[in-house]
Order: C-alpha cells, then structure tokens, then sequence
C-alpha cells in the first residue's frame, strides 16, 4: 500500500538509504539499473532519469519525480558519490546488490510492514501498481517499466486482482442508479 511504502521510506536514519529507497521507488526500476544509474543520467532540466542499457541492453528514460529532484542535491553534498548515485564502500563502484537487499531488509525491521520477502522488484511492482490505480495508460507504464511486450507488464501487474479499470459492477451501477434517485 502506500502507506507501507511512505514507512519504508522513513524507516532508514542513514540518508543515502532513505534516497535509495525512494529514488527505486519514483521510477520504478530494476536493481540493475538503480545500481548503474550514475549522476551523469539525472537530467533536472527535462526531469528524466537516461536508463542505459536496462534489461535486454535497451535505453529508456524514465520520469524523475519532483521530490526526488528536491532532495538530489542535498544527496549530492552529503553522501558525494563520484559516478554512480548509489556507490558502495568502492568510490567510483557502483553499491552491491546484497548492499540494497540489506537496506530493504534493515527498513522493513523498522516498520510495521509484516510481509516477507521484499525486494526491490516489490517496490518496481509498487510503483507500476500505483500508476495504474491513479489512471496511468497500461502502454505508458509498459514504456515506462521496459518492457518488450505489454503482455509482460499485464502478467506483471495481475490485472485480473484490480477492479479499478473502469469495469463497473452491474450491481454497483444499479445501486448507484438508486442513489441517484434518492438524492434528486
């Protein structure tokens, strides 16, 4: 929900973990590109994030959102990564993959959030999943999620446990049809 995902973003104390969190978050990407998203792909003035090379060697751009950009150059003057947005204990390397798991895991620890098994793949499902409940296009958020196939990103969104596409029940329509009536 997104409650639980607001708690997870406050959970870290350390800063360069509550920005990672949020940063996978706002874009939605895959532990792969969040760890090779360098400072040089941030673009502020279109607002868009240059995803080089993503899943299938593919480029994209994604969206930066307006909190993120806010918060970026504190980030920057904090932390001082060299290359990558989000280096290891390596200056220049990009951080490890257990690295970001274990940020998930130490957040997780601080919440409420009882679920187990969160990954950065459950904030990209996160993400696509609240675009599509705020109306987003399916196509846009395929784009956005880099997918080949929009079959990918329905499988991936298991359209079939939504019911805010628009279909209406037809009980709910002849109840809403009584309200009407009685509202008049």
């Amino acid at each position: 929900s997104k409650q639980e995902c607001k708690a997870l973003f406050k959970a870290p104390t350390n800063l360069k973990h509550r920005f990672l969190l949020a940063f996978a978050y706002s874009a939605g990407l895959r532990m792969n590109e969040i760890r090779h998203t360098k400072i040089a792909d941030i673009d502020l003035d279109r607002m868009q994030i240059r995803v080089q090379k993503g899943k299938g060697n593919k480029d994209r751009y994604v969206v930066l959102a307006k909190s993120i950009a806010l918060r970026l150059d504190n980030y920057l003057q904090i932390c001082k990564p060299k290359v990558y947005l989000f280096e290891g204990l390596t200056p220049s390397q990009p951080m490890g993959e257990r690295s970001i798991q274990y940020i998930i895991n130490e957040a997780m620890l601080k919440t409420s959030i009882v679920k187990k098994g969160v990954s950065m793949h459950t904030l990209r499902h996160s993400f696509a999943t609240h675009l599509l409940d705020s109306g987003a296009n399916i196509h846009v958020i395929k784009t956005l999620l880099g997918h080949s196939k929009i079959e990918t990103t329905m499988i991936y969104l298991h359209l079939q446990k939504h019911t805010h596409l628009g279909i209406i029940s037809p009980l709910d329509r002849l109840n809403k049809s009584k309200e009407d009536d009685t509202n008049q």
